[in-house]
């Protein structure tokens, strides 16, 4: 059980004194229903011996009121029990999940390019959820079940020794069968917990890319796919039945041998008048009583295998710890400079950037330009610190980025990538996401980004935008994106190819605000198309991770062969 002292410690503990009250409540109907659970056994003696042998009648008229309060004593006991362990089980589980996300959420870029979003999902959900059964219904389950057969033993011992002897001398023979299974069904449960989170994200890999899905007419591709993953887990779970219902059989088998025995033992007894009748049917009523929850342990302490599997999946995202840590206490000033001095980054094996160095000062545009898996979004990775460097520096007005708040910084550079993220919510919520909603601000930043024209055709900002901006064109989309990096006013903007879904008329007017609002900012332009290039101050060319190249684009044009190479494959993909 050390793995449930585990959870224990670090699920259960920790919140341990926010639920005395709770915990006292549900420990007390414990024990008030095992106790009516013994009792109702023990009055089997009274009944048969003095109502039905013996004929009192004094005990005809007391005796059926007392087997209706130990029924109501069980009752009420289960009850309290059950509704005080849901509500500490429920209420753990909430904070987990928060503990968890929050956790999730302060991790670095790198970390969600390792998980599957679906298996995220999966295990915030479903593996959460095993660790509420073990809270809310197993362990009290599990503690109720133990003190019932400790009051039926007592009752069974109390009644005859030696007839408990007989009747229990073959359960210790069946606990090292019982442990092989609890061990095979904690791999079974590893496996099946894993299925569950594969199943969950191609489900979420579906419906995120449906479009595509649909264009392509991979329906029936996509749907054997699934159908694959589908019949794996249903393999898993019939495993998993397989090898649970080993333990009926097994307690059924020990418990007939163990009522033959008593049967012919306490029927010598009774035969030969040294034991009444009322005594052997007590002790056979509690002994029949006592393998019940014997049962319920061991199928709770099956179960709980497929929790503690959960548990390890929860532990190991708990346990991780952001690489980007905020470690300065810098707030970002003017920003008047940005640096890089012979930056070198790796992703794994793969070295994404050699020796990369510049400077872009306010108020003035680098653009980027390369071919794919050049270095350039890797740059962008760097400035807003989703990675930090292997070597070499980065400094804001002279100041290395680490030595910076990471609030502090993020909140001063605004990016507009080549992947637009709208959230089911209002235009206003999305132009101010992470923000308070100041409407004049909204509307000033809408604006500047073109788009206050089709907004206030939709029906204004407080219009819903439908998830992943269903409802919105690829340009309306792109165009909400650009006002909500505008929205916050920042000191340095990252522009990963802003205008690229846009008609003529509308880039011409976002390339107008970007030359106004880049005045006063360090402004960072990725650029594929020639009209971005051509307003840039300065042109970076990057290739393998390197800096071929760095000036004006008339003196690139001049002296460097690969932007030359560049500005005609632009020309020829914008003819």
């Amino acid at each position: 059980m050390k793995d449930l002292k585990v959870v224990f410690r670090r699920l259960v503990l920790p919140y341990w004194h926010d639920y005395i009250l709770y915990f006292s409540l549900a420990i007390f109907g414990m024990i008030l229903s095992a106790a009516g659970a013994s009792a109702s056994a023990y009055l089997v003696k009274p009944v048969l011996d003095k109502i039905f042998i013996a004929k009192n009648e004094q005990a005809l008229h007391l005796l059926p009121y007392a087997i209706v309060l130990v029924y109501a004593m069980k009752g009420v006991g289960k009850y309290i029990q059950v509704y005080y362990s849901a509500y500490i089980g429920q209420d753990i589980i909430r904070r987990v999940r928060n503990e968890m996300l929050e956790r999730i959420l302060s991790l670095d870029l790198g970390f969600f390019h390792r998980f599957r979003s679906g298996e995220l999902i999966s295990r915030n959900i479903n593996d959460v959820g095993q660790i509420r059964n073990i809270v809310s219904t197993m362990l009290p389950e599990l503690g109720r079940q133990i003190l019932i057969s400790l009051g039926l033993l007592g009752v069974v011992i109390y009644q005859s020794p030696k007839l408990a002897f007989f009747a229990l001398v073959g359960l210790p023979l069946v606990v090292l069968p019982l442990r092989l299974i609890a061990k095979k069904l904690k791999k079974l449960s590893h496996r099946s917990q894993e299925k569950t989170s594969d199943i969950t994200s191609r489900l979420t890999e579906i419906f995120n890319n449906i479009e595509i899905i649909k264009a392509r007419s991979a329906e029936a591709f996509e749907h054997e796919k699934f159908a694959k993953e589908n019949r794996d887990y249903f393999d898993l779970n019939m495993k998993t039945v397989k090898t649970s219902q080993l333990t009926d059989p097994l307690m059924e088998t020990m418990g007939a041998a163990g009522v033959a025995l008593v049967i012919i033992v306490g029927g010598h007894q009774v035969i030969h008048d040294e034991m009444t009748v009322g005594s052997f049917f007590s002790f056979l009523t509690a002994l029949f009583m006592l393998y019940t929850p014997i049962k319920r342990i061991t199928s709770i302490y099956n179960q709980l295998q497929n929790a503690l599997a959960a548990s390890e999946r929860i532990l190991f995202l708990l346990d991780q710890k952001p690489t980007i840590i905020a470690q300065g206490d810098e707030r970002v000033g003017k920003a008047e400079s940005l640096s890089f001095r012979d930056v070198h980054l790796s992703y794994g094996e793969k070295e994404a950037l050699k020796g990369v160095s510049f400077t872009v000062e306010k108020g003035e545009k680098l653009a980027l330009v390369g071919d794919s898996g050049g270095g350039k979004s890797s740059i962008v990775n760097l400035i807003v610190r989703f990675f930090d460097p292997d070597s070499g520096e980065i400094l804001l007005d002279g100041i290395p980025l680490r030595n910076y708040r990471l609030d502090s910084l993020r909140d001063a550079i605004s990016i507009v990538t080549q992947r637009v993220y709208i959230f089911n919510d209002t235009v206003a919520a999305n132009v101010a996401y992470g923000k308070a909603i100041d409407e004049e601000r909204v509307i000033r930043a809408l604006k500047e980004a073109n788009a206050w024209e089709f907004v206030e055709e939709m029906g204004g900002i407080h219009t819903p935008l439908h998830e992943h901006g269903a409802n919105l064109s690829g340009g309306q989309r792109q165009r909400i994106a650009i006002a909500r990096a505008l929205y916050v006013d920042p000191k340095i903007v990252i522009f990963d190819e802003a205008t690229s879904a846009l008609d003529t008329q509308s880039e011409r007017r976002i390339v107008e605000a970007i030359e106004r609002i880049s005045r006063e900012r360090i402004t960072i332009l990725i650029a594929h198309r020639l009209s971005t290039v051509e307003h840039a101050d300065r042109i970076a060319v990057i290739k393998g991770g390197e800096i071929l190249c760095l000036d004006r684009a008339e003196v690139l044009q001049r002296d460097c062969a690969e932007y030359r190479r560049l500005i005609g494959e632009l020309r020829d993909a914008g003819s």
